[in-house]
């Protein structure tokens, strides 16, 4: 089966499933990717017998997503043993079957307390599950996206939970378009934290200087309409359709050596909707990413 790669540094494309009834239906969803010559799906929700089964059709599996976030990051030290517990049982199965990328969003049981008791909290957690599972060979590549009270968002925050963590376990799943929404550069964080990446989202932000001169960055508006998937000011976007700078952020990864799979997440509201629109937006955005 030929698979679709980046111009650059040849990484194979993917994409991640989206929560609309064409991709539940599992056999549907593995019928799109093969007949479109996609190279993994990031799977949430899915079973190990799931996974083993798009395994089969000859697609890999690009990430799965961890169990119970909020549950990995909370004050209840019984429910953090038995999250802990239930997630090396679930990586311990997907591994067997050859899945080794794990997603998580650092989400905290209690977004109002402290960050710095999250935090806390967060690194007992993570340090416990990476040593049960470091005989798997497992990767756990936490996203960015800036939630209420989520940490590692920023370069301080992952700079603390790479420094806190043992091991190389622990790592990034690189989407420029979080960076982009909250005012960091994605070209300068990747080339910081290029060795740490281990996984890739393909996806984009657009932002509308007019209306950060209209509606500023930091009240919400009283008239103005949020843009569709973003905020007052910015959206997201299929990947070349927003401020990413593609052709260097593959540049960058190529020369850290990057081995991993660059995955379509599909947030945009010209192809979010309809399976239609989103066969679309994965396509238009599979050509592109061919192309740099």
């Amino acid at each position: 089966m030929a698979i679709c790669t980046t111009r650059t540094g040849n990484f194979p494309i993917g994409f991640r499933q989206v929560g609309s009834d064409w991709q539940a239906n599992l056999a549907d969803q593995i019928a799109f990717a093969r007949d479109n010559d996609f190279a993994c799906i990031d799977i949430a929700g899915r079973t190990v017998e799931q996974a083993k089964q798009i395994i089969d059709a000859g697609l890999a599996i690009g990430s799965a997503d961890l169990l119970d976030w909020p549950g990995l990051c909370t004050s209840d030290a019984e429910k953090r043993k038995k999250t802990i517990e239930k997630n090396v049982t679930f990586i311990k199965g997907m591994t067997a079957i050859g899945v080794k990328t794990f997603f998580y969003v650092v989400l905290p049981g209690d977004p109002t307390k402290p960050r710095t008791e999250n935090f806390a909290l967060l690194a007992d957690a993570l340090s416990e599950l990476t040593e049960q599972i470091a005989s798997t060979g497992a990767k756990i590549v936490i996203e960015g996206w800036p939630g209420p009270g989520v940490l590692a968002c920023t370069p301080e925050g992952y700079r603390a939970i790479i420094k806190q963590t043992p091991g190389d376990t622990v790592g990034i799943n690189y989407d420029p378009s979080h960076l982009i929404r909250v005012g960091i550069d994605p070209l300068r964080f990747l080339k910081e934290f290029a060795p740490h990446v281990y996984h890739v989202h393909g996806k984009d932000t657009e932002i509308f200087p007019e209306l950060i001169y209209e509606l500023g960055t930091q009240q919400p508006p009283t008239f103005a309409e949020d843009l569709g998937w973003g905020g007052p000011f910015w959206r997201y976007t299929i990947p070349g359709h927003g401020c990413s700078p593609w052709s260097k952020l593959m540049a960058v990864l190529v020369d850290a050596g990057y081995k991993g799979f660059i995955s379509i997440e599909l947030e945009d509201k010209n192809y979010n909707g309809s399976e239609a629109g989103e066969k679309t937006g994965f396509l238009t955005s599979r050509n592109f990413l061919q192309s740099i």
